[in-house]
């Protein structure tokens, strides 16, 4: 049902590195960028997806960091949650509950959790059976 999320970033090129990061085991990239003159305000916004279509953006913004946010993405297979988890650790992200099976969702959720540098929790979730 989302067609696209979107969260400010409190330094947008370390933001900017770090999901570039996280998201390769899931097979995302970087796909757009936006400059403060398209924008118009000064911000810069970067779109992350697959596929050819940006899917999360993050953006500088003059008005500061929202509350922390939670977005989860979903992937095909335990091992590229598994691989999510470790890619958003060496990019500077802090464990918010390493990769396994969450039963109380549902009996095949395996999901793994990172904060990124602005507090926000991103997960990986595979719906799928091993």
């Amino acid at each position: 049902m989302i067609d696209h999320t979107g969260v400010p970033v409190s330094d947008y090129a370390r933001s900017k590195a770090f999901y570039g990061q996280l998201f390769a085991p899931i097979g995302a990239s970087l796909l757009m960028e936006v400059t403060p003159e398209q924008t118009g305000d000064g911000t810069w916004a970067a779109g992350f997806g697959r596929d050819g279509k940006p899917s999360f953006w993050i953006g500088s913004d003059a008005r500061g960091v929202a509350a922390h946010t939670h977005i989860a993405f979903v992937t095909d297979s335990r091992a590229k949650v598994d691989a999510f988890h470790a890619a958003g650790l060496a990019a500077g992200g802090r464990d918010n509950g390493a990769p396994g099976l969450r039963p109380h969702y549902h009996a095949n959720y395996y999901g793994a959790f990172i904060t990124d540098p602005d507090g926000h929790n991103v997960e990986a979730v595979c719906h799928s059976p091993e």
